[in-house]
């Protein structure tokens, strides 16, 4: 890390324009930074020029003029002191190694994506940490938290959570993303902080299809309840710390995910449990559901790990081998009955 450079004159690329990425990037602007944000898409850079605006993934907002977006990555990241990746998980891996090369030795990166590789099962720090091979290991912290990016663009009140190995580092990142309406605490477990964000999409989805199927709000309550106790089950055998799920990137993001009306995987369960087949859905979705994917990587992992999951397990079997959802319910209502306390 540049130690002397103060957090005022910090340089800072966002990497993706999808909302989260989206309002991270007007958070900065409106703080005053200039900040350069990459876009897959032309036609976003183009609207945000023109009109200040992304009307494909942020619509009705406006943003900040000290925005600057580029479709050109090497433009984005280089020569900057903090870059910020908030890219579907499933092409993390592409497009951080498409970047590397443009880093400076001295970026801090932080990951605000949520998810987990397929292939490899690899956490996102753990991606970056493979394939940004000019930046300290111990300069790659993770964002996480209970945030709808439509509410943080609104400036409604958040509270979230910066972790990394290195004190100085969370702080520094503290310190650039917090504002009166952006309050952000540190932690040291990015372990803790990454699992708990990307294993709520799946048990979100879960809860959709509760929902879905109108099973009330005893059905929902118990679904958060039970899948936190399976998202902390895998953190502790891959090493988290537990009173990490009773935090922000815990069961602050778990309730918000499985709650909220712009919760796109409470939405994907939603409709899957009133009957609509999947790929229906996904047809007519342009953002990403990341519980999809999360999914089959939860699912693989926890196999693995032999890690009982019966809920991640049962969306597994809903989303990838056509078991019905009423069918699913009936399987975890009626498995073997047991103490309610792990023995971990």
């Amino acid at each position: 890390m540049k130690k002397n450079v103060e957090v005022s004159q910090l340089r800072i690329g966002v990497v993706g324009a999808g909302s989260w990425g989206t309002a991270l990037a007007n958070l900065l602007g409106v703080k005053g930074f200039k900040v350069g944000l990459w876009a897959f898409e032309k036609e976003i850079v183009k609207e945000i020029v023109e009109f200040k605006e992304n009307r494909l993934f942020l619509p009705s907002i406006s943003l900040s003029p000290n925005i600057t977006p580029s479709n050109d990555l090497a433009e984005v990241v280089s020569d900057k002191d903090l870059v910020i990746v908030v890219v579907p998980s499933q092409h993390m891996r592409e497009i951080s190694s498409a970047f590397s090369g443009y880093l400076a030795k001295n970026t801090i990166v932080v990951s605000a994506s949520k998810g987990i590789e397929n292939k490899t099962h690899f956490r996102m720090t753990e991606i970056l940490k493979e394939t940004l091979t000019s930046v300290s290991k111990r300069s790659i912290a993770v964002l996480s938290g209970p945030t709808f990016a439509r509410e943080v663009a609104m400036n409604v009140p958040t509270v979230i959570t910066v972790a990394a190995k290195s004190h100085e580092i969370a702080k520094f990142i503290q310190n650039a993303l917090a504002t009166p309406f952006f309050r952000v605490y540190t932690n040291n477990d990015i372990v803790g902080v990454e699992l708990g964000g990307a294993i709520k999409n799946v048990i979100a989805i879960a809860t959709g299809i509760s929902d879905g199927l109108g099973l009330g709000l005893n059905t929902r309550a118990a679904l958060i309840t039970r899948g936190q106790t399976e998202i902390r089950r895998l953190g502790l055998k891959l090493g988290a710390n537990p009173r990490t799920f009773t935090g922000l990137a815990g069961i602050g993001d778990l309730v918000l995910t499985c709650t909220g009306d712009l919760s796109r995987n409470h939405t994907v369960g939603k409709k899957i449990g009133e009957g609509k087949k999947l790929q229906d859905i996904l047809s007519d979705m342009r953002m990403v559901a990341e519980g999809i994917k999360t999914a089959e990587s939860v699912y693989n992992l926890s196999k693995k790990k032999k890690v009982d999951m019966p809920i991640s397990h049962a969306v597994y079997h809903v989303l990838y081998e056509n078991l019905q959802p009423k069918d699913a319910v009936y399987k975890l209502m009626t498995r073997d009955l047991k103490s309610e306390l792990d023995e971990y």
